[in-house]
């Protein structure tokens, strides 16, 4: 095997539980919230000249813009449920433009923390997801995130949001369920 190539793992890289006959819930905290290997260095590097590839390349961007709109939306959505105001809706469109809806005040501090807050989170998951990859907890990353989806599939009020949501969910719960740390 090549030294960039990564075999797949048994789900959630324990294959001694499979064995024992299942998986608890604590068994599963237990290697949600475990630290993994550190990720070796060229694997970063490699990964972050890939975003940038996606970023540069205007049909992949198109693709990926999408998480884009999801992680904007839903700081919208989080911080203004965060400030006391009520999310009412949120939808994502096929153009990657989407609008979530609140009832509140429609002025003062609450409403611009809720106004900012879409702009700056696809930046906060990055560096949130950079130092739990810091930190060895890869796996815990993408857990966080499936539940930041989670909660926001509850507020998602059209067929296209709801299947981007879930494909999106879907995807890191089975990167994070059957591949290896370094895929992760």
């Amino acid at each position: 095997m090549s030294p960039l190539a990564v075999p797949l793992a048994v789900p959630l890289s324990d294959p001694s539980r499979l064995a024992s006959g299942g998986t608890s819930p604590s068994d599963v905290w237990g290697q949600v919230t475990s630290v993994q290997p550190a990720v070796p260095y060229l694997l970063v590097v490699l990964t972050a000249l890939a975003a940038l590839a996606v970023v540069a390349a205007p049909r992949l961007w198109h693709l990926f813009r999408h998480a884009i709109t999801i992680a904007h939306e839903g700081g919208h959505a989080l911080v203004a449920v965060l400030c006391g105001r009520r999310l009412r809706s949120i939808r994502l469109h096929s153009d990657t433009s989407g609008l979530t809806v609140t009832r509140g005040r429609p002025s003062g501090f609450g409403m611009v923390l809720t106004l900012m807050a879409g702009y700056l989170f696809p930046s906060v998951i990055g560096i949130g997801g950079a130092a739990l990859l810091a930190a060895h907890h890869v796996t815990l990353g993408l857990w966080i995130y499936i539940a930041l989806l989670f909660g926001m599939l509850t507020m998602i009020r059209n067929l296209y949001g709801v299947l981007t949501v879930i494909v999106t969910g879907g995807a890191a719960f089975i990167v994070s369920w059957y591949a290896s740390t370094q895929v992760q």
